[in-house]
C-alpha cells in the first residue's frame, strides 16, 4: 500500500548555512513507527535528487515522534550568498511531505 507522508505527518524546515534542516513529525504513534521504518536518509536523498548535492543525515527524536534530516550542500551556499529562490529551505518540508512511501 502507498501512502503520502502528508497523510500521517506534518513538517518544518529551515537552514543551517548551506544545509537544509527538515523535520518530519508524525501525527500519532502509528505514524511514527511507519516513518521510523520507511523514511530513511537514502530515500530522502533520492527524493531531493538535483537539489541536495551532499550527504543526508537522519536524527531520530522518539519523544517528539519526529525525524530530523540535515541535507548538506543543498542551499547554494546559504541565505546570504545563494541565488536560489528559497535559500533558507523553508519549503523543503512541504516538498518532502509529498513523498509517497510503500508500506507493508
Amino acid at each position: 500500500m502507498k501512502i503520502k507522508l502528508i497523510d500521517i505527518c506534518h513538517g518544518r524546515s529551515g537552514d543551517k548555512g548551506d544545509a537544509a534542516n527538515v523535520g518530519i513529525i508524525a501525527n500519532d504513534d502509528d505514524g511514527y513507527e511507519i516513518i521510523k521504518k520507511y523514511l530513511t536518509a537514502e530515500r530522502v536523498k533520492k527524493h531531493f535528487e538535483g537539489i541536495c548535492f551532499g550527504k543526508v543525515e537522519r536524527y531520530d527524536l522518539p519523544n517528539l515522534r519526529a525525524l530530523n534530516f540535515l541535507l548538506h550542500n543543498t542551499l547554494g551556499g546559504g541565505g546570504t550568498i545563494s541565488l536560489k529562490h528559497d535559500a533558507q529551505g523553508k519549503t523543503l518540508a512541504a516538498a518532502l511531505l509529498r513523498m509517497e512511501i510503500e508500506i507493508d
